[in-house]
């Protein structure tokens, strides 16, 4: 687990165009598939000028029902797992693949406050999940500190950070 500071609008619109600048450099198309941010992600890329030519979609799925029907994630999954859990981020980054033609796609959940936490999962607790078609998701853990506003901000970052390091590795 990780915590970040938290960025400014500046930096995520500097973490976005790095971001951005990769997907266009590789010919892809991205899909964001997003829950504790509410579409942060997706609005902080399609800022971007041009954006048009390499963001194909982004879904916003917060209930259980939106998350299955939207993005495929088993129900058994979020029965077992929760919502916010490794298993659910990785269901959720490969069914946006699988519903879209992106060939490289991002997943946020988690608990950004101010209520929702608990002892096992405190508020803050974030899966982000990643994905190049042909490859295999990966997901990774984060504990962000702060308000709702705070641990959003710092997810977006994270998001934006790893989807960089996805398509350069």
């Amino acid at each position: 687990m990780e915590s970040l500071s938290v960025p400014t609008d500046a930096e995520l619109t500097g973490l976005a165009r790095l971001a951005a600048d990769e997907v266009q450099r590789q010919k892809l198309m991205l899909v964001t598939a997003e829950s504790c941010t509410g579409g942060w992600i997706a609005k902080v890329l399609t800022d971007l000028a041009g954006s048009s030519a390499w963001f194909d979609a982004g879904v916003v799925t917060y209930s259980y029902e939106a998350k299955e029907s939207l993005l495929g994630v088993n129900p058994r999954t979020l029965e077992h797992d929760g919502a916010v859990s490794e298993e659910t981020a990785l269901e959720m980054v490969s069914g946006a693949l699988a519903r879209f033609g992106a060939g490289v796609a991002v997943a946020v959940t988690g608990i950004a406050g101010p209520s929702g936490g608990t002892a096992e999962k405190p508020v803050g607790t974030v899966w982000i999940g990643w994905k190049r078609r042909g490859g295999y998701a990966h997901a990774r853990l984060y504990q962000f500190a702060g308000d709702r506003e705070a641990v959003r901000r710092q997810t977006v970052a994270a998001a934006l950070i790893g989807l960089r390091k996805t398509l350069t590795e």
